[in-house]
């Protein structure tokens, strides 16, 4: 066997993620970039407000690169600590040290673990939410187009996995964009509003910071500084400002939870929706295909529809993981034992497998192959009981409403298992025998023309979007 690097996640169990631009922007380089981003943007912050020498701060950002430090050496070393700022903060004052002796002191200044890990978990999402709502915006407007080119073409309509009424092909992916619609809201609330920088101290109390002020500035501070350094931070990183310190307050992880879980979840109803039209009986839909892509190890003619596959995956471990997040709101005192350090692995794989499913949906939706002559062979395949509801409206005006659902009702259950029509059967009934024929009733069965307001409603999701070769 060759060497293998222990520090290195590289997806083999995962492959919903591997490789997708999400990775990048959550992995532990990213993660450990992120803290030193943090520890540099809260010097730069205290620098403005002249309780940091500029030298100190410009030192300390300029120091502040990931490459300059040893991944392994810094996780191994936060074993003895539980967190790992304690050991990069080490590193970096001695890395700041060698450049300027006089600056090294100002490292971390005032300030505590969970301030910087904290807002570095929210620099890393609000990086990744990015990803993500780019992702979900072209899978969006693929499925858009896919609603426009299919606006009309009919399809069964399913209920409980069986036939219920017709529908069309046009809603269905309307029904996709429209999803990922609500989802990009949700999540750029999350990502723009509710993403905060941690500054509390070592209890919640921001002490540490206005004790280190008072020695460093030229006036004692007050309020408006502890007011002032907030302000300072969060531009300093890009996040919002929280309303309080919330190191035991979670709803920032809470908030973030609830987007992610509610994004893999629109996808992975997307993803189960492709699942079952494509099964063999079914056919009415196929991803794309390519040389190689869903063979089966060891079955020759498979062609799985691993994209949806993935996605589903996705989806399904988000969810309960976003639970474990939201548990983090019960979190005793001002500092957790346990909860705060059980959520940061939550956190990242909530991330990479939301930002690994939502590419994937990309090259889904990009190629998704659609078969009309499939759908439109499926229409009759209950042999007229898909319009039904369609035939019972018709006929109760002559037959009662009562009476007619009991003569469908009887009639449905003899078709089924005689495999007639429905419309040959009805057609032989005391009830109907001398007002219709098979022909008459097979008329109003059409289930192409029992569509309803599937057309209108697609035109509403996609307002005044352009339909195919621009037309409308």
């Amino acid at each position: 066997m060759g060497n293998v690097d222990v520090a290195v996640d590289s997806g083999l169990l995962s492959p919903v993620r591997a490789g997708t631009r999400v990775e990048q922007v959550v992995g532990d380089r990213a993660w450990l970039q992120a803290m030193l981003d943090a520890e540099a943007a809260l010097a730069r912050a205290q620098a403005r407000l002249g309780t940091m020498p500029l030298q100190a701060a410009a030192v300390i950002t300029r120091t502040a690169r990931a490459e300059l430090f040893d991944l392994r050496e810094i996780a191994l070393a936060a074993r003895d600590t539980a967190n790992p700022v304690v050991a990069l903060v080490s590193r970096l004052t001695r890395a700041v040290a060698e450049l300027d002796p006089a600056s090294a002191e100002y490292v971390h200044r005032g300030s505590t673990s969970q301030d910087i890990l904290d807002t570095a978990a929210m620099m890393v999402a609000h990086h990744a939410l990015s990803v993500v709502d780019g992702h979900l915006g072209e899978a969006a407007d693929a499925f858009a187009e896919l609603a426009l080119v299919h606006r009309d073409v009919p399809m069964a309509g399913r209920t409980l996995a069986l036939h219920a009424a017709p529908t069309t092909f046009g809603l269905k992916a309307a029904g996709w964009h429209q999803l990922l619609v609500d989802a990009r809201v949700r999540l750029r609330r999350v990502r723009d509003e509710g993403l905060p920088v941690s500054l509390g101290g070592a209890a919640g109390t921001l002490a540490g910071y206005l004790e280190y002020a008072a020695l460093d500035g030229a006036t004692e501070p007050g309020p408006e500084y502890v007011d002032g350094l907030v302000v300072a931070f969060a531009e300093e990183t890009g996040l919002s400002r929280p309303a309080l310190p919330w190191h035991t307050l979670r709803t920032p992880l809470a908030d973030l939870a609830a987007v992610l879980a509610f994004v893999a979840g629109a996808l992975g109803k997307i993803a189960v929706d492709v699942l079952s039209l494509a099964r063999s009986e079914v056919g009415e839909v196929a991803e794309p295909a390519a040389s190689g892509r869903g063979a089966s190890s060891a079955m020759p003619h498979k062609r799985n529809p691993v994209f949806a596959t993935l996605i589903r995956s996705a989806a399904l471990q988000v969810a309960p993981m976003a639970a474990g997040l939201t548990q983090a709101l019960v979190s005793e005192d001002e500092r957790s034992a346990g909860v705060w350090h059980a959520e940061w692995l939550l956190l990242r794989e909530c991330l990479r497998l939301t930002g690994g499913a939502a590419e994937t949906a990309v090259t889904l939706a990009r190629g998704l192959v659609v078969h009309p002559d499939r759908m439109a062979a499926n229409l009759t395949i209950t042999r007229g009981q898909l319009t039904s509801e369609r035939i019972a409206a018709q006929l109760s005006r002559t037959v009662g409403r009562d009476r007619i659902k009991e003569v469908l009702t009887r009639a449905s259950a003899e078709a089924e298992a005689t495999l007639r029509s429905l419309f040959d059967v009805l057609a032989e009934t005391p009830e109907l025998r001398d007002r219709y024929t098979a022909e008459d009733l097979a008329r109003i069965g059409d289930p192409t023309r029992y569509l309803g307001a599937a057309g209108h409603l697609v035109d509403g999701v996609l307002g005044d979007r352009p339909g195919p070769n621009g037309a409308r």
